[in-house]
């Protein structure tokens, strides 16, 4: 549908374009030499050499010559396209004009040179303006077209950045639920309802674009009630939360990898007790996430951060969502390691990013479902349950 109506769209305007240029060929000098009659055929003839010759320019001598490079045959075709015009024009306007307006000019030579250039002149001034609104459509389409790809490029990066960052987590919680089969622990049970309602999250609210941060707050804290389970006595854990940030609004599984993050490359390497803290302030729409975590004075973390797949995952997604709109420190010390990510939330572009890409975007979704595949990961574990100990 959108072929046929651009196609309507593009012979409307060289309809309209070649009328004008028509109409100025034929009525002001008609109006000179009273001769309407005259110069009406006059023009349909002069007319018809301009657009073919300006099509001529256009598709031979441009696009099949200067666009492939062929720059021998361009020069060839543009000297060609010179000749013939003015060949043709000098000889309409001295075997038919003439006679009729112009009498006392026959006593020229047909093929007078100086004439036949000044007719390629004036044919190809027409030609010219014909090829420069081409070129500057060309142009135009080949700009929209760039921003198109752009964005559906980001679109499919977003999406694979999204699915990369579930079975990361998964992976990881399945880990900690069969070391606790092994061991015939009774939270085991505890720990697989949890991932199941973290899982409906997954694959569902992390769907939408944005989701409620409260709702987002919700899974990270059912997140770190999983690996409290694992940790037990030893870990000491404190969320807190600044402010209202009731109708705040992020992405989805956007915090995820700085919790993660802590427990992989901190407490999960300590022996004795170790504490992790993560302060929350909402300000002047202006969001502040802070996590610090115990480790032991022999790792070296900075090097870690940035280098696991859900932290290079994080730093991908911000460009996409906050390009400049979002701040991402770190600093560490003899015994702790703290993040600090703030978000100017009115920086947010996600429907700019994604606009006139909605379809590439559900394509390119279905592809990363299938590839997926959440709810088999559901059913195996159900499969697994009798054989876990209780």
């Amino acid at each position: 549908m959108n072929t046929v109506k651009d196609s309507f769209s593009f012979i409307r305007w060289h309809l309209v374009f070649w009328s004008i240029y028509f109409l100025y060929t034929w009525l002001p000098e008609a109006s000179i030499h009273d001769n309407y009659g005259a110069l009406l055929f006059n023009a349909s003839v002069i007319v018809p050499i301009a657009i073919v010759t300006t099509y001529y320019s256009i598709f031979v001598t441009i696009e099949r010559f200067w666009f492939k490079k062929q720059y021998s045959l361009f020069w060839l075709s543009l000297f060609f396209s010179l000749t013939a015009s003015g060949i043709l024009r000098r000889v309409f306007l001295f075997k038919v004009m003439y006679p009729i307006l112009y009498p006392d000019k026959l006593n020229e030579p047909l093929f007078f040179l100086p004439k036949i250039m000044m007719g390629a002149v004036q044919v190809h001034l027409v030609t010219a303006v014909g090829v420069m609104i081409y070129l500057l459509g060309k142009w135009k389409r080949h700009q929209h077209l760039t921003e198109v790809l752009l964005k559906e490029k980001v679109a499919a990066e977003l999406q694979l950045l999204k699915s990369q960052v579930q079975p990361h987590f998964i992976f990881n919680t399945l880990n900690n639920i069969y070391m606790l089969s092994l061991k015939g622990s009774s939270q085991t049970s505890d720990m697989i309802y949890r991932l199941s309602a973290l899982l409906s999250y997954m694959i569902y609210d992390s769907k939408q674009d944005t989701i409620e941060f409260n709702k987002e707050l919700e899974y990270i804290k059912n997140y770190i009630d999983l690996e409290k389970i694992r940790y037990g006595e030893r870990l000491d854990i404190q969320l807190n939360v600044f402010n209202n940030t009731k109708n705040t609004y992020v992405p989805p599984l956007l915090i995820l990898p700085l919790v993660e993050n802590a427990f992989k490359h901190g407490v999960s390497n300590e022996v004795d007790n170790s504490w992790i803290h993560i302060d929350i302030t909402l300000k002047k729409n202006k969001l502040t996430f802070k996590i610090e975590n115990s480790f032991n004075e022999g790792q070296i973390l900075i090097s870690q951060f940035g280098s696991g797949l859900g932290l290079v995952n994080l730093r991908k997604r911000l460009e996409i969502f906050y390009p400049n709109g979002y701040e991402l420190k770190t600093m560490q010390d003899e015994s702790s390691y703290l993040v600090t990510l703030k978000l100017d939330l009115n920086a947010f572009s996600y429907s700019d990013i994604l606009s006139d890409t909605e379809g590439v975007a559900e394509s390119y979704q279905k592809e990363i479902k299938s590839t997926e595949k959440p709810f088999t990961i559901v059913t195996s574990m159900k499969a697994l349950m009798p054989f876990m100990k209780f």
